[in-house]
């Protein structure tokens, strides 16, 4: 079998690039030509826990024929449209993942590991210790860093209960305390007054197609959502421009204090009504206070799939 790229959805975090690069040293071991790559640079959050282990980041790239491969193996994600600019023209030999299934078909068999668990990263790790393969320091950090990110050191709803004792043998393995370098990590992330507008609502964006219309839901964490709701007049400009570019019906800029466990909802575009009903709440200078919400996968999507869906 020729080169297979393995690589994460667009706008990279940490559980994207951690499950590639891991996912990627675990195929090698079983025999095959894999290479970690990404869809996209690592936001300082991810750039944090590579040098915090020494790991190179991942080469960027933007299509799979262009590098000469035609096999690819997806991790932290499934859909099309997070994906590689030529997934429809590839094989796809596998997927490792955590969130739904939507917009997702082969031609060929391949192998599917999709579990409710709070990380791709989780089900990596899983796969080393069920093949009795070593870990090395560096490649359970990342594993490590990636459930860390996802469940916001499992405090989020989309922590499984399983992740607890990965987080804790992950931890061991890297040689980490997990709650310092946990807390370390996230507030690595939250720096977000050196991000542009524009860069600020691709940070952690991903598009999601709800009854025919391209919704796009970002997310950014911080220690003070006022702090980002002062820049609320340029984040509105670069939604709008976003919005008309990219043909988006709707955009939603969650604003997550990892502090608090709380979300700013920032919402425009054509369906303001269904983004309201969704929360039940009303947006007021198009943005209102969300309690307890910390998960785009478990407390945003899916209501916004169902209000869109009536």
């Amino acid at each position: 079998m020729s080169k297979i790229l393995v690589f994460g959805h667009q706008n990279p975090d940490t559980d994207a690039i951690g499950s590639s690069y891991a996912f990627a040293e675990l195929s090698r071991l079983r025999g095959l030509d894999a290479q970690a790559v990404a869809l996209g640079e690592p936001n300082e959050e991810t750039a944090f826990a590579l040098d915090y282990f020494g790991v190179k980041a991942p080469r960027v790239i933007t299509s799979a024929k262009t590098e000469g491969a035609d096999t690819v193996i997806l991790t932290d994600h499934n859909e099309f449209q997070q994906s590689i600019s030529d997934i429809r023209d590839v094989t796809i030999l596998g997927v490792i993942d955590h969130h739904r299934v939507a917009n997702f078909e082969t031609e060929s068999p391949l192998f599917m590991i999709l579990e409710p668990v709070g990380s791709a990263s989780s089900i990596v790790y899983r796969q080393f210790k069920a093949e009795k393969r070593e870990i090395s320091k560096a490649t359970a950090g990342l594993l490590l860093s990636g459930l860390i990110s996802d469940t916001l050191l499992l405090k989020s709803p989309t922590t499984h209960e399983s992740d607890f004792a990965v987080a804790t043998e992950l931890a061991e393995l890297a040689g980490v305390d997990l709650e310092t370098y946990g807390l370390a990590m996230l507030k690595a992330g939250t720096n977000l007054a050196i991000k542009t507008a524009d860069e600020l609502i691709d940070i952690d964006a991903k598009t999601f197609e709800l009854n025919g219309n391209n919704v796009r839901v970002a997310q950014v964490n911080t220690v003070d959502i006022a702090e980002v709701l002062a820049r609320q007049a340029e984040i509105e400009t670069a939604i709008t421009k976003a919005n008309a570019e990219n043909g988006y019906s709707d955009f939603v800029f969650m604003i997550t204090d990892i502090v608090n466990s709380n979300s700013e909802i920032l919402a425009l575009g054509q369906n303001i009504g269904k983004i309201e009903a969704a929360f039940d709440f009303e947006l007021k200078n198009n943005h209102a206070f969300l309690a307890g919400a910390v998960s785009r996968k478990k407390q945003v999507v899916p209501q916004l799939t169902e209000s869109f869906n009536k």
